[in-house]
């Protein structure tokens, strides 16, 4: 899948300091590796709606890891999946009576719109889970070859009529082609140690998030779908001995993450809605498929996005998207500071008037760095990278900009040339604002 363009960004002097990164899983703060080049997967958008505030500040989050990380020297590989058919996609397409493959198409476009104006560095990869299904298709043969996963028979009157073609290749399949495929966690030892839920909870938040707790058939009630078998008026792709179907959710990040960044992950990213189920068995699927205990190093989460006093959510019609935010002439960086004045594990509540104090502070910051002359800006990129270094602290970091500013301001055409100079290229290659 076509990636968007990065945009370009400016060298600074020195080098920046190793980074520490909060663990979910562990609740600690974790130095990250300096040596082996840094590998980072995070789980992108199901395009069946526009990119929201809360999609944004996620990413916009580990743009500033992935800046942080280039900085202090590290060689970064930055994986992001698109799950371009699901089901909620397919209810949406089944909604508004347009093929799911250009709802797709449309929303995956203004996502791509919406990260180029939002200054986010695009992802080495960006894999959509259609392009994948050869990938998720020989996982999951290998987790069937290994034990840890099984089928479930699916009723006969649910599967799809397939062609010709179609049916004499599940005929000839050595599996059973008429069953999904389900992954036995009891196999796992290590599963249900990052989130931190008792067995309840886990079932409870399962069925919460599209899981499948009473499916009849299943070894266990937290057994995720890795393979759906072909359904009646779905669409489906050769699933080699698993017969025709499509990817699960959590496998198709797990394929993915193994193929591009190999077998170990050292950040997996996400919203924290993500740390159950999808990131815990995800992982769950990426220890079986790399045979490693902890195939990855940092749990990472964003905080959530609230308008109205509730989560920003498609369910409940209160999202703020950024693309109608830019047809209403408000600037990309205004949005992007309006993100950035949270730090990324916390929840925040969304207001139109603090995005109009981003706005005024976003025009003071242009003035500053414009100017002829101003203060000397090393220790401001001292700063910036500290704030930075200490688990993306980017309120720190505005704040150290704010500072500069209202020194700059005062001094009106006093100082030194370089400074306005070396700030904006700080600005820019830290926290990508462009000014």
């Amino acid at each position: 899948m076509r990636s968007w363009t990065s945009p370009d960004v400016p060298a600074l002097p020195g080098q920046g300091p190793r980074l520490r990164l909060f663990d979910t899983a562990s609740g600690t703060t974790l130095p990250s590796r300096t040596e082996e080049p840094a590998t980072l997967y995070v789980c992108g958008i199901t395009p069946y709606d526009a990119t929201h505030l809360g999609h944004a500040s996620t990413y916009v989050g580990f743009d500033l890891l992935v800046r942080a990380w280039r900085d202090a020297g590290r060689t970064v590989t930055y994986v992001q999946n698109v799950t371009d058919v699901d089901d909620p996609l397919l209810e949406r397409a089944r909604e508004t009576g347009v093929d799911w493959r250009a709802l797709a198409d449309e929303q995956v476009e203004l996502y791509r719109s919406d990260m180029t104006g939002l200054r986010v560095l695009a992802p080495d990869h960006l894999v959509g889970a259609v392009e994948a299904m050869d990938l998720v298709a020989a996982a999951v043969e290998e987790m069937v070859d290994q034990g840890v996963a099984y089928p479930v028979p699916v009723p006969a009157e649910e599967l799809a009529a397939l062609p010709d073609d179609g049916a004499a290749a599940a005929a000839d399949a050595p599996g059973d082609p008429a069953a999904d495929t389900y992954a036995d966690l009891s196999q796992d030892p290590f599963f249900g140690t990052a989130a931190h839920l008792d067995a309840a909870e886990m079932v409870a938040v399962f069925a919460d998030n599209g899981g499948d707790p009473d499916r009849p058939g299943k070894r266990s009630a937290l057994d995720p779908l890795l393979w759906r078998r072909a359904r009646r008026d779905e669409p489906h792709w050769p699933g080699r001995s698993l017969g025709p179907g499509r990817a699960g959710w959590h496998i198709e990040c797990a394929a993915i993450a193994r193929h591009y960044l190999g077998p170990v992950v050292e950040v997996q990213g996400g919203g924290r809605d993500l740390v159950f189920p999808h990131h815990e068995m995800s992982e769950s699927h990426l220890r079986a498929l790399t045979r490693f205990d902890a195939p990855v190093l940092v749990h990472a989460h964003g905080g959530m996005v609230a308008c109205g006093g509730q989560k920003m959510s498609k369910s409940l019609g209160n999202l703020v998207l950024v693309s109608d935010l830019v047809r209403q002439g408000v600037d990309p960086m205004a949005i992007r500071l309006a993100l950035l004045d949270h730090h990324y594990r916390s929840d925040w509540q969304y207001s139109a008037e603090r995005l109009r104090w981003q706005r005024d502070r976003l025009r003071r910051w242009r003035q500053a760095v414009r100017a002829p002359r101003g203060p000397a800006a090393e220790t401001l990129l001292a700063e910036v990278r500290a704030a930075l270094a200490d688990d993306l602290d980017s309120p720190a970091a505005l704040r150290a900009v704010d500072g500069w500013v209202e020194r700059a301001l005062a001094d009106g055409d006093g100082g030194e040339e370089v400074g306005p100079r070396l700030a904006r290229r700080t600005l820019d290659a830290l926290l990508g604002i462009a000014l």
